[in-house]
């Protein structure tokens, strides 16, 4: 079985969400303990009811660098609406340096899977997205081979979320296959925490287990060393 290194967590939220309990700084403090070098900090869009005014994001400009020692990547976790659309407008997605995109229950409608499959094309065509966020809920399945490719002819990353085993446990069969077509047609992944308080950032052993399972390549996933971060982030011109 593979052993993994993650050198990054890439999707954590603070709070500035409402369901999240812990601010950018202690994020920050428990990537450094649990061995990341880079955080990204990426709280919902508008659409969640609890998320942060848009203006949150448009100041995120205010944040150093590097929080206790750790490069912080000033970002968001848009929400996908209806037809692939996103929840912040371009503008202000064009002075971020991560963007998650996901779908979620109650923002995006429920869809069947060509509706969901016609999203999710139109999100991988959208150049400011960086991450595919956590695709594998089933009330949003969308056609996998079909759609991971054209994630990676599109430049993006696909996650593989550990908050999913807690959150949206019905994810974890399908959350495998996305990663065992990822590695079929050598699309690169992200493997993050998606936490919501800070202990849990940098901590991915239940998506790590599953990866180690399949024998994913090391090599694909962005996430896994600094040389792939600063490839994978310089050809969107944000330095790491």
């Amino acid at each position: 079985m593979q052993n993994y290194t993650i050198i990054a967590d890439l999707h954590t939220h603070t709070n500035a969400s409402a369901h999240a309990y812990s601010t950018v700084t202690e994020n920050a403090a428990a990537a450094a303990r649990h061995g990341m070098r880079v955080m990204g900090t990426t709280d919902h869009g508008p659409s969640i009811p609890d998320s942060p005014h848009i203006w949150h994001f448009g100041n995120l400009k205010v944040l150093p660098e590097y929080i206790e020692g750790v490069r912080v990547l000033r970002g968001t976790e848009v929400n996908i609406i209806a037809g692939g659309k996103l929840d912040i407008p371009d503008s202000v997605l064009n002075s971020l340096d991560v963007v998650v995109a996901s779908m979620h229950g109650g923002v995006m409608p429920d869809g069947n899977v060509e509706e969901c499959t016609a999203a999710w094309l139109a999100v991988a065509a959208n150049p400011h997205v960086t991450i595919i966020g956590h695709s594998g809920s089933p009330e949003f399945e969308y056609d996998y081979e079909c759609v991971i490719p054209e994630f990676g002819k599109q430049g993006k990353a696909v996650e593989i979320n550990e908050h999913s085993y807690r959150a949206r446990p019905a994810s974890a069969e399908n959350c495998r296959k996305i990663a065992q077509i990822c590695a079929k047609h050598r699309v690169p992944i992200v493997v993050d925490s998606d936490a919501h308080f800070h202990e849990y950032v940098g901590k991915h052993s239940r998506s790590l287990a599953m990866l180690g399972e399949i024998n994913f390549p090391p090599e694909l996933i962005v996430n896994g060393s600094m040389e792939r971060m600063t490839g994978f982030f310089g050809a969107r011109n944000v330095k790491i």
